[in-house]
């Protein structure tokens, strides 16, 4: 699947899902604790993670692999945790404001 900016994607295992802010600058394989995301449109089943960990993917939150520069955000939480090629996606920081002295 190839992963552009805009694009909606989704864990066709759990409530996951998220929009593409920046797209990677090479392919990259997506997961939610193990199983491929796939479009938004797609049929998913939904049956659960059985070895989710942690907080998940929360709500308004973005997330940001450096490797590849892929960088998406969570429209709909769930209990998953996100992977580019096997590595865990962390929250994106905010960006530290100038001083004003």
């Amino acid at each position: 699947m190839e992963i552009k900016a805009g694009s909606r994607l989704a864990c066709p295992e759990c409530s996951t899902e998220l929009v593409v802010v920046k797209p990677p600058s090479a392919p990259v394989a997506l997961t939610c604790s193990g199983v491929a995301i796939v479009e938004a449109t797609a049929d998913r089943p939904g049956g659960g993670h059985g070895d989710a960990a942690g907080d998940g993917a929360l709500v308004g939150k973005r997330y940001a692999d450096e490797e590849t520069g892929l960088e998406v955000l969570c429209a709909k939480p769930g209990p998953g945790t996100l992977a580019a090629d096997g590595r865990v996606i962390e929250i994106k920081g905010a960006k530290p404001l100038p001083s004003s002295d």
